[in-house]
C-alpha cells in the first residue's frame, strides 16, 4: 500500500462518480500488517464481498446484479470498491458497456469460487438430512453408458448428495473446471498444455470408431472408396479426438477430407446415420448401447492407434466434500470385466 487514495473515478459505474474509498482500512493497513504477519487475506474482508464479486464477474454488470441483490447500483459499486482496496489490485476493467476480469481478477475468481463453494458444501454438511451438491462435467465419450453406472451406484452409497451434472463439448467443461462452476469433469484426456494446474486419474482406454447404419449399401467395399462416396461426419475442430482422426484418413490417403457434418452428438450423429447413408467417426462409448442393439454398424478400419486414455480431470486444490467417494465408485466400474458395461473390445477393428 502507498498510502490513502484520494476520491477517484469509478470503472465500475455508467455514467462515472466518484467513490469515496474507506481512509480507515488504508490507515490501518500498515498497522494490521506489523500485528499479523502469516495472514494474507485482510481481515476486513467479508463474505458479501467475496458473493458480490462472484456476481459481478458472472454477469459483467453492476445494474443486473444491484437489482437481484435488491440494493443500489452505488452500493454495490462502493462494495467492490472497498474489496479491490483491501486486495490492493484492480479486480474489474470496462469494455463497452460490460466489466470484465482483470488478469489478477481472474486469478482470484477461481480461489473465491472454491472457497465459498466450501464453506456452503460446510454448512450444507451440518444440515441434517443434507448430503451437499458435487458438480461434474461428463464429455459425451462417458455420458452415454459408463457415467450413469456411476451415477446409480454412488446415489445408493451417498443418497443425501445430490450430483449436478453439466454435459458439452470439452472445451466448454474445460473452462467450467478453471472457473470451479465444476468439481470434476470425466472424458478424454486433456492436452498437456491445458493441464496446469489440473490433474489426471485415468480410468481406462477407449479407442475411436467409425459407424454407418445397418445394411449401409457400400458396406463390404473398399474403406477409402466408402469414405469418398459417402457423406462423413467428424468429430468438430475442438473435439480431443479431431487430430486421431485426421492423422489415420491421411494414413490410407485422405488427407483433408471435408466432412459433410461435425458433431459428437449422439442424438444428432445417430439420427443423421440412421437416415442417410453418412459415416461417422466417434468414440466407442458414445454410441455402445446402438451397436449392440443392432441400430449403427462398426466398420472395420485396422488402426490400433485410434484410441486414448479416459479418466478424471480435477483441479489440483478442489476439495469438496464427497467427491473422493464419487471418483472412487468411477474407479471400480472402470475396473470391472468390460462386459459388465463396456461393449466387446474384440471388434473387427482389433483383429
Amino acid at each position: 500500500m502507498h498510502g490513502p487514495p484520494g476520491p477517484r473515478q469509478n470503472l465500475h459505474d455508467d455514467p462515472p462518480r466518484l467513490i469515496i474509498c474507506h481512509r480507515w482500512i488504508m490507515a490501518n493497513n500498515a498497522k494490521w500488517a506489523q500485528m499479523n504477519n502469516r495472514a494474507v487475506i485482510h481481515p476486513a474482508v467479508k463474505l458479501r464481498h467475496i458473493r458480490a464479486f462472484l456476481d459481478i464477474a458472472t454477469q459483467g454488470s453492476l445494474s443486473g446484479v444491484a437489482r437481484a441483490q435488491g440494493i443500489t447500483q452505488p452500493a454495490l459499486s462502493r462494495t467492490l470498491a472497498e474489496l479491490e482496496t483491501l486486495l490492493g489490485q484492480p479486480l474489474f476493467l470496462r469494455q463497452g458497456r460490460r466489466l470484465v476480469l482483470t488478469e489478477q481478477g481472474a486469478l482470484f475468481r477461481r480461489h473465491a469460487e472454491a472457497a465459498l463453494q466450501s464453506l456452503e458444501a460446510g454448512a450444507a454438511a451440518l444440515r441434517p438430512g443434507s448430503g451437499g451438491t458435487i458438480r461434474v462435467g461428463a464429455l459425451p465419450t462417458v455420458a452415454t453408458r459408463f457415467f450413469p453406472r456411476v451415477v446409480l451406484r454412488f446415489r445408493e452409497l451417498r443418497p443425501q448428495t445430490l450430483l449436478a451434472v453439466e454435459t458439452g463439448p470439452h472445451f466448454y467443461l474445460m473452462r467450467l473446471l478453471r472457473e470451479g462452476a465444476i468439481d470434476l469433469m470425466i472424458g478424454r484426456l486433456p492436452g498437456a498444455s491445458e493441464m496446469a494446474g489440473l490433474s489426471f486419474d485415468h480410468l481406462y482406454e477407449e479407442d475411436i470408431v467409425l459407424v454407418a447404419r445397418a445394411g449401409h449399401p457400400l458396406a463390404g467395399r473398399p474403406l477409402p472408396r466408402m469414405l469418398a462416396e459417402s457423406p462423413v461426419i467428424l468429430p468438430p475442430a475442438t473435439a480431443l479426438i479431431r487430430p486421431q482422426v485426421e492423422e489415420y484418413l491421411a494414413s490410407i490417403g485422405l488427407a483433408g477430407l471435408r466432412p459433410a457434418i461435425e458433431t459428437v452428438s449422439l442424438a444428432l450423429g445417430r439420427g443423421i446415420c440412421l437416415t442417410s447413408d453418412a459415416l461417422w467417426f466417434i468414440s466407442r462409448g458414445v454410441v455402445a448401447d446402438e451397436l449392440d442393439r443392432g441400430l449403427l454398424a462398426e466398420l472395420p478400419i485396422g488402426a490400433r492407434f485410434l484410441s486414448g486414455a479416459v479418466g478424471m480431470t480435477r483441479r489440483q486444490e478442489t476439495a469438496t466434500p464427497g467427491l473422493p467417494a464419487l471418483e472412487e465408485v468411477a474407479r471400480d466400474i472402470a475396473r470391472q470385466a468390460p462386459g459388465s458395461w463396456r461393449p466387446d473390445q474384440s471388434s473387427p477393428a482389433e483383429a
